[in-house]
C-alpha cells in the first residue's frame, strides 16, 4: 500500500492531467489504462466515479491498492535515447574507428595482427562487431564460425540492434573519461561488449530460439561475469561501467540512457511466471552495487546511491539511497546517467 494525494483536472479519463502536491507539484499528462502504472488506474478511477461532467480540481487522498506492473515504461519521451549533434552516424562512427585502428597498429606492432583482424580486414561495423563478440564467446560448444554467422544474421534481420550498438558505443564515449578512443570501448570494454551479446540472445529469444539463447546466455556469463537473461528488455545508450557482477533477471525493462556500475542487481521476487523484476526508467543512473528488487519501477531521471536496496517505487528525478532505499532529494537533474556523478546530491546521515 502506498499513500499518495494527486489533485486532478480533465474531462475524461481518456485524456487527464495530474498533479502530485507531494511531488514538488509534478504536473503531467497520460491515458489511463487498467494495466498501466499506479498512477493511471487510480486517477482514472477518481475521474470516473465523478461523473461525465468536466472536473476542474479533485484532490484525492487515500491508499492506493497494489496494480499490475506496467508493460512499459510510463516515462517522458524527451528522456529517451536522441542523438546529440556531436554524436555520429553508423558510417562516420565506423570511419572514425577505422582511423583509430590504423594509427594504434602503426604505434604498437604488438597489437597490429588484432586489430587487422578485429577491425582493419572488415569492411562494415556490423562485421567487424560480429568478428569480435564471436571470438569472445567461442567455446567448445558454440563455435566461433557459427557465432559470427549468427550475429550477422541478427544484424540483417534486425537492424535496430546495429543503431542500438552505435548509441551504446557514442553513451561510453560520452560517459566514461577513462575511454578515450571509440575503438577502446568496442575492443576492451567488457559492459559494452555483454550489452551487445545480451542483444543478439534477445533476438534469438523473441525467435523462440530459447534453447541457443539461454546457451548464449551462459557464455555470456562466463566471459564477462554479467549475467543478462536473454527475456530482459534493454533501451538504447546503455553503459555497464566496470560490469563485474552485474545481474539483469528475466522481466527486467532497462530504459534509454541508464548507466549502471558494476554488482547493480536487478532481481526478481517470488517463484511467480509473471512479471517479477523492476522496471528502469530512462536516464536512470545506478550506482555501484545498487541491488532493485522485485517488479517495482525507478522513475525517469532518478540516481540511486551506490550500495542501496531499492524494494519500492521510486518517483522521477529523485535521489534514493540507503538499505531500504529512500528518497532523500527530489527534483534532480535531468539525466543524472549522462554525468555520471555518484556523490553530488547525497547526504550522508552522519560523518566520521
Amino acid at each position: 500500500m502506498q499513500a499518495s494525494h494527486w489533485v486532478v483536472r480533465g474531462s475524461s479519463p481518456a485524456s487527464c492531467s495530474y498533479a502530485c502536491p507531494q511531488a514538488g507539484g509534478r504536473e503531467g499528462r497520460f491515458t489511463p489504462s487498467p494495466t498501466g502504472t499506479r498512477r493511471g488506474p487510480e486517477v482514472a478511477q477518481a475521474v470516473a466515479t465523478t461523473g461525465p461532467a468536466a472536473i476542474t480540481s479533485i484532490s484525492l487522498q487515500r491508499q492506493l491498492p497494489d496494480l499490475p506492473k506496467a508493460a512499459t515504461i510510463d516515462t517522458p519521451p524527451s528522456l529517451g535515447w536522441q542523438p546529440l549533434e556531436r554524436h555520429h552516424t553508423r558510417d562516420v562512427l565506423w570511419a572514425k574507428i577505422r582511423e583509430e585502428a590504423e594509427q594504434d597498429a602503426n604505434a604498437e606492432p604488438a597489437l597490429a595482427s588484432f586489430l587487422h583482424t578485429t577491425i582493419l580486414v572488415h569492411p562494415s561495423f556490423a562485421k567487424s562487431m560480429s568478428c569480435l563478440l564471436a571470438n569472445k564467446l567461442a567455446s567448445q560448444t558454440l563455435l566461433g564460425t557459427q557465432l559470427m554467422r549468427l550475429i550477422l544474421d541478427a544484424y540483417e534481420d534486425d537492424p535496430d540492434i546495429l543503431e542500438d550498438a552505435v548509441a551504446d558505443v557514442q553513451a561510453v564515449f560520452d560517459r566514461d573519461p577513462a575511454c578515450e578512443q571509440y575503438t577502446q570501448c568496442i575492443l576492451y570494454f567488457k559492459g559494452f561488449q555483454a550489452v551487445q551479446s545480451q542483444r543478439i540472445a534477445h533476438w534469438l529469444w523473441k525467435k523462440g530460439r530459447k534453447a541457443l539463447a539461454v546457451a548464449l546466455q551462459s557464455r555470456v556469463s562466463d566471459v564477462f561475469h554479467v549475467d543478462a537473461h536473454p527475456a530482459a528488455r534493454l533501451g538504447r545508450g546503455i553503459m555497464i561501467d566496470h560490469a563485474t557482477g552485474v545481474v539483469i533477471g528475466e522481466t527486467a525493462v532497462v530504459g534509454d540512457n541508464v548507466s549502471l556500475l558494476h554488482h547493480v542487481t536487478l532481481g526478481g521476487s517470488g517463484t511467480g511466471k509473471g512479471v517479477r523484476h523492476p522496471t528502469i526508467g530512462h536516464g536512470v543512473l545506478l550506482g555501484a552495487g545498487v541491488t532493485v528488487l522485485g517488479p517495482v519501477t525507478v522513475g525517469a531521471g532518478s540516481k540511486v546511491g551506490a550500495g542501496s536496496v531499492v524494494v519500492t517505487d521510486l518517483p522521477c528525478h529523485c535521489v534514493a539511497v540507503g538499505v531500504p532505499a529512500r528518497v532523500i532529494k527530489q527534483e534532480c537533474r535531468r539525466e543524472p546517467s549522462m554525468d555520471m556523478d555518484q556523490c553530488k546530491d547525497l547526504l550522508l546521515d552522519y560523518q566520521i
